[in-house]
């Protein structure tokens, strides 16, 4: 915080300035110093000065005090620190006479709303992870007023209707006696500020409306129905407050080969009863590419071979599931006559009854799980 200065010396003005002095000196400072036309880093905290100083010699009672009070020690005698003690001294709750650090009323500054959006991803960007642009309209700080609400050249002032205190209160006669009470100033909702001349972007809002681009990347791994959290992209605070948070909702689009199940994923493969019998090499496309699977000779129908980890990448951690692949035996529809030659002499040479008039016996066994 700057040094201590007389407030008449911020506005440049001597101390029998007219109300008009005061009123023009502000309004050319305010225009020199608002960061839109300022690159230089030190204007803003100028700008803050400058908004605090014209507030306080802007009223006449205010002023009056300060003229009586002075800038050159505090209450009870005590030495003024900085241009923050000044302020401190008009804004506080103690009013004037009593220094604090804490502005009446409760602070301004809020936390931003977060936002949330649905994003749809295809089955590989969801197990290899991805980056994604999303068009989201969200509420951003004014770029006119700098979020304080007020039209460039004018700023807030103290609530008229509380004093900047925050709070109305009230006192009214009971069988038990005098009841005081206090409540949220409807005027100025408890910040002990209003606006006076509201800024013609955002009518005093002191946030507008934009369609805003957000880049998101996606971790491998994710899931359906996983939100992820992007920070500081929901709508923009007020008054100098953090914002909002983005969160993403995912939707992951089915694959038509695999089922997933958690980190590891199942499907199925069909083999013919020559390569069940006699055994095969079969090559299948896996989620990285190309991988092979051996058939062994008398495989069952049902029969699962695990390839380990070749499921999914683990979300932000190392390691990947298992891809679990179901053996399905197929039985043949229909066959040319010399196929079905080849398989009667097949069942012939086993002593495998297959005529439909003659049956042949059958045995039950139990089921194994």
């Amino acid at each position: 915080m700057a040094a201590v200065r007389d407030l008449y010396q911020v506005l440049g003005v001597d101390r029998d300035a007219t109300d008009d002095d005061i009123r023009r000196a502000y309004r050319r400072l305010a225009r020199e110093l608002h960061p839109d036309v300022n690159g230089d880093p030190g204007a803003e905290e100028r700008f803050k000065e400058v908004a605090g100083a014209y507030e306080i010699l802007s009223d006449p009672d205010k002023r009056a005090r300060y003229d009586a009070f002075g800038s050159t020690g505090g209450p009870a005698g005590a030495p003024f620190t900085d241009i923050q003690d000044i302020f401190d001294l008009f804004f506080g709750q103690g009013g004037f006479g009593v220094s604090t650090r804490r502005r009446s009323g409760r602070s301004r500054t809020q936390h931003g709303e977060d936002l949330g959006v649905r994003l749809r991803l295809s089955f590989p960007e969801a197990v290899f992870g991805t980056r994604k642009e999303i068009e989201i309209e969200r509420l951003v700080e004014c770029d006119r007023c700098m979020g304080n609400g007020a039209e460039p050249g004018t700023a807030p002032i103290a609530c008229r209707t509380c004093s900047g205190t925050g709070q109305v209160q009230a006192v009214r006669r009971s069988v038990f006696g005098t009841v005081m009470t206090a409540a949220t100033c409807s005027t100025c909702g408890g910040t002990g500020q209003e606006v006076l001349d509201p800024c013609e972007a955002c009518h005093g809002q002191g946030r507008r409306s934009e369609a805003t681009t957000v880049t998101v990347d996606i971790p491998a791994g994710v899931s359906d129905g996983m939100e992820l959290r992007v920070t500081g992209n929901g709508h923009a605070g007020l008054h100098g407050g953090p914002a909002g948070d983005l969160y993403v909702a995912l939707a992951v689009d089915a694959s038509p080969a695999f089922d997933r199940r958690g980190q590891d994923l199942h499907t199925v493969l069909d083999i013919s009863m020559t390569q069940a019998t006699l055994g095969a090499e079969l090559e299948i496309e896996a989620l990285d590419g190309p991988e092979r699977i051996r058939v062994e000779p008398g495989t069952e129908s049902g029969t699962v071979v695990r390839l380990r980890a070749k499921g999914v990448p683990n979300v932000n951690r190392r390691g990947r599931g298992d891809l679990f692949v179901t053996l399905h035996v197929t039985t043949p529809g229909e066959l040319s006559k010399d196929e079905r030659r080849v398989w009667e002499q097949l069942a012939d040479l086993r002593g495998e009854r297959t005529s439909k008039h003659e049956p042949a016996a059958g045995e039950l066994r139990r089921p194994e799980f």
